[in-house]
């Protein structure tokens, strides 16, 4: 135990050597002979973790009811409520909410479908020290990774899926509608009939909470290491 903590130590040290140098350490070491790990087997095995995570994640929400029916439904944003409480006794407008709401939670589970390609584009960039601190932090360390580094870029490439999705249920026709009657009306304080950013917003939070919950369970539960290397590299951070 000791000496896969000195060996950890230096390795870290070396941090800021070439990925050659720092395996040439381990390898002198005695890194790939005594139950350690070779930095290609931390990078792949966390990567492979994340890959799974995410893949669990998108493929949960991108079934029928994945965000409709689940504790990440998309809900109306506050001044939606204004929208629809407003008109819900309008002849035409009535159940409003709860079409919209079905429509943009089919589209975003719609939009999920192809969302695990983006992020395990993002992953593949992931570098040796990335795989080091996501290791040995805390047990939402690569869900944090994953945020600071891709949230932006995801969003340029998601929000467009979005508004595909979301027009492929009619949602935003039907946003739209509501809100142009609604801000028809004498006195009210004019609303956003733009549900693209929201919704977008939404569905990527979704994401990430299905991909922290899964980064979760492989850091906690053994039985979730599917895999031989899961199962190495895991093993590092238990001891």
């Amino acid at each position: 135990m000791f000496k896969k903590l000195a060996l950890l130590a230096i390795v870290v040290a070396l941090s800021s050597c070439t990925a050659q140098q720092i395996q040439a350490t381990l390898d002198t070491l005695g890194g790939n002979g005594d139950g350690s790990l070779s930095i290609s087997e931390i990078s792949d095995g966390l990567k492979e973790a994340l890959q799974i995570g995410i893949t669990k994640g998108a493929d949960r929400l991108s079934q029928t009811d994945g965000f409709y029916k689940s504790t990440y439904k998309i809900l109306l944003p506050t001044e939606a409520r204004k929208v629809t409480d407003k008109l819900e006794d309008v002849p035409g407008f009535k159940e409003l909410e709860e079409e919209i709401l079905m429509k943009i939670n089919r589209g975003a589970e719609d939009a999920a479908k192809k969302a695990a390609p983006i992020f395990i584009s993002a992953i593949k960039q992931m570098t040796f020290n990335d795989a080091m601190d996501i290791l040995m932090g805390e047990q939402d360390a690569a869900t944090n990774f994953l945020k600071r580094t891709t949230y932006d870029a995801l969003y340029q490439e998601f929000n467009p899926v979005i508004v595909e999705s979301l027009d492929k249920f009619k949602a935003r026709t039907v946003w739209a509608d509501a809100v142009n009657t609604y801000n028809k009306i004498p006195f009210v304080e004019k609303a956003d009939p733009d549900l693209d950013d929201y919704v977008t917003n939404q569905a990527l939070t979704g994401l990430f909470s299905m991909v922290e919950k899964e980064e979760k369970n492989i850091r906690t539960n053994i039985t979730a290491r599917t895999t031989d290397l899961l199962r190495k590299v895991f093993a590092k951070q238990d001891k």
